[in-house]
């Protein structure tokens, strides 16, 4: 039985790492430091790094790493925000592909349609965008410009598997490219809530509740279940 207890620690953090794991702060890239918050994705193994900057002039900034591999290797990465609903219709989308040449574009798409998708600028300012490919991942930077008090935004993200003259071909409908969707907490609830009685710094900034988010305190609280987790599951073990 000894011998056998760390044998069941191990199988079981085998078994429940996938779920805990936070695999955005293990990622690499060159403008990595630059991002102040890191989201695992829940779907289609896609990540956000984002920072969010309310005191930008003229108006708040979202700066964002989006990272996902395409369905195939010579299709399509987009991510979105949707000031109207919480899917695809009226998404305000960054849409990533190669070229032929062998160069990464990125395309703006305001699908006000599931049957229209146009090339098309956004509700959003985008101040920068750019994207690269390397290790089978597509990885979009942009800058957008958001409205005064944003404080959360319905996120879409979404992979495909082909593009045509340019254009990205729809993507599967597989239950995880229809679950590609949530909430981007940008400033936290207690923050927004709270007035402001004197010059103090700029709000705190929350997690994406659209995945797991990897600086703040929801990644302690993760680690905490899991260790739970494998507790419960050892104490007939351990005769209690």
């Amino acid at each position: 039985m000894a011998s056998f207890i760390p044998l069941f620690f191990i199988a079981a953090a085998l078994l429940i790492s996938p779920a805990c794991s936070l695999t955005c702060t293990s990622q690499t890239f060159t403008q990595k430091n630059t991002f102040t918050n890191c989201t695992d994705l829940p779907v289609l193994k896609a990540y956000l790094h984002w920072t969010y900057d309310p005191t930008a002039k003229p108006k708040p900034t979202l700066s964002v790493a989006f990272i996902a591999p395409p369905a195939k290797p010579d299709g399509w990465i987009a991510w979105a925000l949707n000031p109207t609903g919480t899917g695809m219709a009226g998404s305000q989308s960054l849409v990533a592909f190669k070229e032929s040449n062998g160069s990464v574009i990125v395309k703006t798409y305001n699908i006000s349609a599931y049957n229209s998708i146009v090339e098309s600028k956004l509700f959003y300012d985008v101040l920068d965008k750019k994207a690269e490919f390397s290790g089978g991942v597509i990885r979009i930077f942009a800058k957008l410009a958001l409205p005064s008090d944003t404080t959360e935004l319905n996120q879409v993200w979404q992979v495909g598997s082909k593009v045509n003259n340019g254009n990205p071909e729809k993507h599967e409908f597989a239950p995880d490219n229809l679950n590609s969707k949530g909430p981007l907490l940008l400033v936290s609830k207690a923050a927004a809530e709270t007035p402001t009685l004197a010059p103090s710094p700029a709000p705190t900034s929350g997690n994406g509740n659209g995945g797991r988010n990897g600086n703040d305190n929801g990644g302690s609280s993760r680690i905490e279940v899991c260790g739970a987790l494998v507790l419960l599951l050892a104490i007939p073990l351990l005769g209690f």
